[in-house]
């Protein structure tokens, strides 16, 4: 899949200091043809001149698509995104995920048609998620486990995946009980798969909204590929203020719904009401 044109799209919303370490490791990649859309839930004007700061001398397209702050309208945003993708295949990432220098080209690699590819992350703490620098990411020091561990804990779970060949990641797929379920940080899929679906569902709030959209691309035909040992990011910590029980408790049933009824469209997405005859 060397030629394959992937769209990178990176959600964010007002945090500039993550985003900054974030489009830093997009511009080391192994893999050369996909450009890079931040799609911007209703940032402050300072992260659009961070933007603007990397757009100046960026190896690759550096889009930034935004609207209004309008409360959590993360799904409306994403969904902007796939419609102006310019590529084939779309890989969904979020603002706070440091790429390996070979993360874009993992999934050009296992991408195939009839699939969407899960992968996972490294969790780090906060110590470590704002120590890391520029340079750090451009070395890919802040991969090494050895100095990972010099900053803060880390988890054996988080180092097996850091540590792992190309091998032993293709075992530990293989044997992971973790469902390959379509996530946030670190999922792709085709843009025509993701059209015929309607995109994202913009009532889901936050918890779930990824998941949902997997589930309805495994109901229309597409089987998922594990690839969360493979690909790898590292996940910078955050509060998660958005996360409340009603809006989990309405996203669960939406997604039973979707389950129940083994929907396909969303009245709610990228079209508004049912799918065209």
């Amino acid at each position: 899949m060397d030629s394959l044109g992937i769209s990178v799209v990176v959600s964010t919303y007002n945090k500039e200091d993550w985003l900054r370490k974030v489009l830093e490791g997009y511009k080391y990649q192994t893999y050369n043809h996909y450009e890079v859309i931040v799609a911007d839930d209703g940032s402050r004007d300072t992260t659009r001149e961070l933007i603007e700061s990397f757009q100046k001398d960026y190896p690759v397209p550096l889009r930034h698509i935004w609207h209004e702050d309008d409360g959590y309208r993360r799904q409306r945003i994403l969904n902007i995104a796939i419609t102006e993708a310019n590529m084939p295949y779309i890989l969904f990432t979020d603002g706070d995920c440091i790429p390996r220098r070979d993360f874009v080209e993992v999934h050009a690699k296992y991408a195939e048609e009839g699939y969407f590819l899960s992968g996972g992350y490294c969790k780090l703490p906060m110590k470590t998620s704002e120590v890391i620098d520029e340079d750090d990411i451009r070395t890919e020091r802040c991969f090494d486990v050895s100095w990972l561990k010099k900053q803060d804990k880390l988890k054996g779970t988080q180092s097996l995946k850091l540590n792992s060949g190309p091998v032993m990641a293709s075992i530990l797929d293989y044997l992971t009980p973790t469902n390959a379920s379509f996530n946030n940080c670190n999922s792709s899929a085709w843009k025509e798969d993701l059209i015929a679906i309607n995109g994202y569902d913009e009532r889901m709030q936050y918890g779930g909204p990824d998941r949902e959209l997997g589930e309805r691309l495994e109901n229309f035909g597409l089987k998922s590929k594990q690839i969360r040992h493979k690909a790898i990011v590292l996940h910078l910590d955050h509060a998660r203020g958005y996360k409340t029980k009603e809006s989990l408790e309405r996203n669960l049933a939406i997604r039973k719904a979707v389950k129940d009824e083994n929907k396909k469209w969303t009245e709610h997405g990228i079209v508004k009401g049912p799918k065209p005859e």
